[in-house]
């Protein structure tokens, strides 16, 4: 993801319990994240996670909020979406017993169960990388602005000149 914008957590802080995180990108590392997710701008983006040992790893949870600029698939003008979405996850270190093991074949999958933790690469979690992934999962890949109607009227139907003539010898068709 986004290299722009980081903050790390390291899971041996968590030894002395939850850890809050307040996070604000700055206007140069906003402008990264909305080149790297394909917007106009974004203008805010800012989130609070808590994370809380889980297992041998840990569980990030919180909220964030953003504001981006896309351009209508409609009207082709810029505009302005809020954002706010749930940051749900868990993560454990490499070699861990509770990462969900490379599995050949079919694979089950339970839409009720939640999701395998991640497997860290190092005892670091980037809680901000975290944040833009949620965030590019709540952005709308088709923006619509607000109030734009697209509205086709397909092309006159071109009469043949057999279709003339016809109608010259049968003015009531």
């Amino acid at each position: 993801m986004s290299e722009a914008w980081t903050d790390i957590v390291k899971l041996h802080e968590l030894a002395r319990g939850p850890v809050s995180v307040k996070l604000e990108a700055n206007e140069a590392q906003r402008a990264k994240i909305a080149r790297d997710l394909a917007l106009k701008s974004l203008p805010s983006l800012s989130a609070e996670v808590t994370v809380r040992p889980w297992l041998d790893g840990a569980e990030l949870s919180g909220r964030f909020r953003a504001v981006v600029e896309q351009i209508c698939g409609v009207t082709l003008e810029p505009f302005e979406q809020p954002l706010r979405g749930d940051i749900e996850i868990r993560v454990v270190p490499a070699g861990s017993p509770h990462a969900r093991p490379d599995e050949e074949g079919d694979v089950e999958l339970d839409m009720e169960s939640p999701d395998p933790p991640d497997v860290l690469e190092s005892d670091s979690i980037d809680v901000a990388a975290y944040v833009v992934e949620h965030l590019a999962l709540e952005i709308d890949p088709f923006p619509r602005k607000p109030g734009a109607e697209f509205d086709y009227q397909p092309p006159p139907e071109e009469m043949s000149p057999f279709a003339v003539l016809k109608k010259l010898q049968d003015p009531e068709a």
